[in-house]
């Protein structure tokens, strides 16, 4: 993990707000997909960071759920608290934004798994010609370097680079992404050059990353609210397997995805209830797409091209 995560009480919580809420300088109202979660800080670069990830909500609309973030020496270092009943979170010496995001969009989850029946994919989701396609995968594997490769693709669109949302319609399983822009890496550049141009060199934080507005190499055009998805392809990187690409059936998706909590470090509450509800969801997903096990242990241009057989798109041609 990451971070040391810990649910606390709500008393507890009652005890922590009160504590730092004098020190509070910003409340910042985001919307994520359709929840109202709330920043309280007093770091104006982190403010401004938020404020270009996701986008506002009106201030007169009562918060959801919120974020404490702070710098506290009586915590070590990346230490988060949360009260799961008032749907409160605390985040202490928390440098690295990526973090920061994703236990937003996590806590924006466990609202809308509980509630209506909206669930989190932790993966890249784009529109592979009107066909929905995510990449998931641990830590490492290749996702965000995949999904930046199929964008290359005219024919393809993006919906989340990171985290989306999605649900149950009869047949299909749409999904939904939540945030204005995406926080990408520095060295992508190094792998896809038209990405190069999106930060400046000196725009990027201490961790290398940078929110980026996409728009501005792809077109604002190919960036979509929703689409249906009819695939899902997990990678991993495993040197001892000789295999590349391996079509998996329901029952060796679901163990794979259980097995790897999803896929998803940033799940705030991992009792027997939420597991049940997650698996009944993943199970519904995998009956309804194609499921692909591919190893990204080639260069990211030959995995590019497994991927691509699978999306319908054309192969990029290799290296002169």
């Amino acid at each position: 993990m990451p971070y040391t995560m810990s649910i606390i009480s709500t008393e507890e919580k009652e005890r922590l707000a009160g504590e730092h809420l004098h020190r509070v300088r910003y409340e910042i109202k985001s919307e994520i997909y359709g929840c109202c979660i709330k920043l309280l800080s007093d770091d104006h670069t982190l403010r401004d960071t938020w404020q270009e990830n996701f986008y506002s909500m009106s201030q007169n609309v009562r918060s959801h759920g919120r974020l404490f973030v702070f710098k506290d020496p009586d915590y070590p270092a990346d230490t988060v608290l949360f009260d799961p009943f008032s749907k409160t979170a605390f985040l202490f010496n928390v440098e690295y934004y990526g973090w920061v995001k994703s236990i937003a969009l996590g806590l924006a989850g466990d609202i809308l798994e509980d509630e209506h029946d909206v669930y989190s994919v932790h993966g890249a989701c784009v529109d592979v010609l009107g066909q929905g396609l995510c990449i998931v995968g641990t830590s490492g594997a290749g996702k965000t370097t995949q999904t930046y490769g199929l964008l290359k693709d005219p024919h393809t669109r993006i919906v989340s680079d990171d985290w989306f949302f999605s649900r149950i319609y009869g047949p299909d399983i749409l999904a939904y992404g939540s945030e204005k822009n995406f926080y990408i890496r520095e060295d992508l550049a190094t792998i896809w050059k038209e990405f190069g141009r999106l930060v400046p060199n000196d725009g990027y934080d201490g961790k290398g990353r940078a929110v980026a507005d996409v728009r501005w190499v792809v077109g604002k055009g190919r960036l979509l609210p929703l689409t249906t998805l009819r695939m899902v392809i997990v990678l991993k990187r495993d040197e001892n397997d000789k295999e590349v690409l391996q079509p998996l059936d329901r029952k060796d998706g679901l163990e794979l995805f259980v097995k790897n909590t999803y896929f998803n470090p940033h799940l705030l509450v991992k009792d027997s209830r939420k597991t049940s509800i997650r698996s009944r969801y993943f199970a519904n997903l995998l009956d309804r797409t194609h499921l692909y096990l591919v190893n990204t242990t080639g260069t990211p241009l030959e995995t590019q091209n497994v991927i691509r057989s699978l999306a319908g798109t054309p192969q990029h041609p290799p290296p002169p």
